[in-house]
């Protein structure tokens, strides 16, 4: 089996959606290996998305992402990265595919509900920075 990183973010936390979320992706095979919630500090925040803070939103993405609780999972699936983004859709929930999860849950391409690891290799660092 293959793990990948899954993080319902503030925005759908908020919003109420974490059941609906997990229901989604334990409907589509997944298997919630680990999970926790979690309010993150910034500190966490600025150490898990260290490989952004050159970039002009990484501030506000600190903010965000420790403006309320997050839930955290490490999910378990054959082809798991993959299955994951593909069951999320694209980063902008408006551009996103009809039905996935960032188009039903997701507000705009910075507030888009969820979180996943984009490769094997990240999806390890990702889930050993929680987990």
């Amino acid at each position: 089996m293959i793990y990948t990183l899954a993080i319902i973010k503030p925005d759908a936390m908020k919003k109420g959606f974490k059941e609906n979320i997990r229901a989604e992706i334990l409907d589509n095979g997944f298997k919630i290996a680990e999970e926790k919630t979690i309010h993150l500090t910034k500190e966490q925040a600025e150490r898990f998305y260290a490989v952004h803070k050159d970039k002009p939103f990484f501030i506000e993405l600190v903010e965000f992402m420790t403006s309320f609780e997050s839930h955290i999972m490490k999910l378990e699936k054959e082809n798991a990265v993959i299955e994951w983004r593909n069951l999320m859709g694209a980063t902008d929930p408006n551009k996103a595919d009809k039905g996935t999860i960032r188009s039903k849950f997701g507000t705009d391409i910075s507030m888009n509900a969820t979180h996943g690891s984009d490769s094997n290799e990240n999806a390890t660092i990702e889930i050993n920075h929680f987990f």
